[in-house]
């Protein structure tokens, strides 16, 4: 399962998630800016499932599209029995069918919902 850390403990290239409702974004860490407490992350994936607490069912390749910098806190790190067989399932991807406006949809989706949420929770 994956645990929070503290911003000087990300590193550059580790992995790390954000999760919404049944859907979870990993990304790759770019950059760690402690002083402002945001993270530069490039997008790898979202993984969803139909309901939460399920299995995941669909893997979207999210490689293509544009990083984020958002607050460090958000993000979670992500284990590698956790990523490993996501990473496999984004390899097996057939890109021939890769709608690439479909994935930043889907990831501007991912992003409209979580600030919404968080603004009506808090």
């Amino acid at each position: 399962m994956s645990s929070k850390f503290f911003a000087s403990e990300f590193k550059s290239y580790q992995i790390v998630r954000l999760q919404h409702n049944n859907t979870c974004l990993y990304g790759e860490v770019i950059q760690v800016v402690p002083k402002r407490q945001l993270c530069w992350v490039r997008p790898l994936m979202l993984a969803i499932a139909s309901f939460p607490g399920e299995d995941i069912s669909q893997v979207l390749d999210l490689r293509m599209s544009s990083d984020l910098f958002w607050p460090i806190d958000l993000f979670e790190f992500a284990s590698d029995t956790e990523v490993i067989p996501l990473l496999m399932q984004l390899e097996a991807i057939d890109f021939s069918s890769f709608d690439e406006n479909h994935a930043r949809a889907c990831l501007h989706n991912f992003i409209k919902g979580f600030w919404l949420s968080r603004n009506i929770s808090e």
